[in-house]
């Protein structure tokens, strides 16, 4: 089958869905196409609970302290013009959303909180995605995109993109019917989100072990999208990072551990060991980074947080959905004990190895004294000592949601080859762009609700004054 368009767009999530709309409202013939061929196909936009923020604070702020939020939390490895562009444009964005009815409220009151999508995500554990949140914006812009003469394909896998002379010119897709399709099309998009749900991706960018880290997402992410790139001479950047949280390591296999509670506040107050009983990460360097230094475990499932019953009735009730009291009524356990000793027996870890990374982990709390083990940055989270039992631990695994890093891009979404220079007709938006959040160990979470919609919504503005001026 042959189809002839102005835009093909590849994946039907926030960023595919605002880049669409944004080239439908200049009038552009825009086709979607989904792999999910169902009407609420999964993605994790579709998941998501609704937090629009940048760097887990307010994206509608005054953009120069948006702005450097994101520089602290990235420690200024964030790509200074995609940096510049989420934060000058957040706040247009968010009103341009709701002007095509995506409905905003105030969650809370701090930043993470303050716009939230309507109806908000259910304060529950497990998930509870459907009639909330993500799934009613999704259909929203879907809705909007239809009344603009736009298409949504469903059931639809692009495969390899067309190339003529130097230019991208449409993809090549199959239909779950098996039937070929060649799309023409004057600008491709790829919004496909991350590669997460590729292990083949996973281990040749993120750790050995793919099969030993959670998926906390929802499996639709497998990266086709960045190898279709790739094939064509795209260069990729930060793809050694994801954004994930630490779970109780039962949430391998029970549904009702993920993808809420989280335990990240027990990790960054107390210490988090691997299986010879040792530190191997710096806790005060949040959530984020903790779960990428488990998933380059040698064995991503020995890891345990250890911490006293002081931390638990205080960051242990700490964030949304916190640990105490939620990872126990959704089924999770505390390894508990009266002594260290009785700890490290219950673990099955050395005693003698236990109790000197306690011992050195108490010293470094209270005096900074480094003993031969990983710092321990206090800054942003304070470090809790382990002192009085009873003594706990959190058996942990590195739940990933979606890959950090992927395909280059400038501010506009044009996908940049080995050389920096724009591939014509080819952009890209959402997650499986890189470059935002950073590289190397120091990369942060930015926030990607915000990363798809501001850049879905300028890809759409590139294209159109692109296409506009041939």
């Amino acid at each position: 089958m042959q189809r002839e368009v102005d835009v093909v767009v590849v994946g039907g999530g926030l960023a595919g869905l605002s880049a669409a709309n944004r080239v439908a409202q200049d009038g552009l013939r825009v086709l979607v196409l989904e792999k999910g061929s169902e009407e609420a196909y999964l993605c994790n936009s579709r998941y998501t609970g609704g937090l629009f923020h940048i760097a887990m604070d307010d994206m509608a702020g005054e953009p120069d302290w948006v702005r450097a939020n994101l520089e602290r939390v990235t420690n200024g490895t964030c790509e200074p013009a995609l940096a510049e562009a989420l934060t000058a444009h957040a706040r247009r964005a968010l009103r341009w959303l709701s002007s095509l009815g995506v409905r905003f409220i105030k969650a809370g009151p701090d930043g993470l909180r303050r716009n939230a999508l309507s109806p908000p995500g259910v304060r529950q554990t497990g998930l509870n995605w459907q009639g909330r949140a993500g799934d009613v914006m999704l259909r929203t812009l879907g809705e909007s995109l239809q009344r603009m003469g736009g298409q949504l394909m469903r059931g639809v896998e692009a495969r390899q993109l067309i190339m003529r002379d130097g230019r991208c010119a449409g993809v090549q897709a199959v239909a779950a019917s098996g039937d070929s399709l060649d799309i023409s099309a004057g600008a491709v998009v790829i919004a496909d989100g991350g590669f997460q749900g590729n292990p083949e991706l996973v281990r040749r960018f993120i750790c050995e072990h793919p099969e030993r880290v959670l998926q906390r997402n929802a499996q639709t992410g497998r990266g086709m999208g960045l190898l279709m790139a790739e094939a064509v001479g795209a260069k990729l950047v930060g793809t050694e990072n994801f954004y994930g949280h630490l779970q109780h390591r039962n949430a391998m296999a029970d549904g009702a551990l993920w993808p809420y509670p989280v335990v990240d506040s027990l990790a960054t107050a107390g210490l988090v060991i691997d299986g010879t009983g040792k530190r191997f990460c710096d806790e005060g360097l949040g959530g984020v980074y903790v779960t990428n230094a488990v998933a380059k475990l040698d064995d991503p499932l020995s890891a345990v947080i250890v911490f006293d019953d002081a931390t638990w009735q205080g960051p242990g009730k700490d964030w949304l959905l916190p640990a105490n009291p939620y990872l126990l009524s959704a089924g999770g356990s505390l390894v508990t004990a009266p002594t260290l000793a009785e700890l490290a027996g219950r673990l099955g870890l050395d005693a003698g190895q236990f109790d000197r990374t306690i011992a050195d982990y108490n010293r470094l709390v209270a005096s900074g004294e480094r003993a031969g083990q990983p710092p321990r940055s206090t800054g942003v989270y304070r470090a809790w000592p382990v002192q009085r039992g009873p003594f706990h631990a959190i058996e942990i695994c590195a739940g990933i949601t979606y890959t950090m890093g992927g395909i280059a891009t400038d501010a506009g979404g044009r996908v940049l080859d080995a050389d920096d220079r724009p591939i014509a007709g080819l952009y890209a938006a959402g997650a499986c762009t890189g470059g935002l959040e950073g590289s190397g160990g120091a990369a942060g979470y930015s926030g990607g609700l915000s990363k798809s919609a501001v850049f879905g919504m300028l890809t759409g503005e590139s294209i159109a004054a692109s296409l506009r001026a041939h």
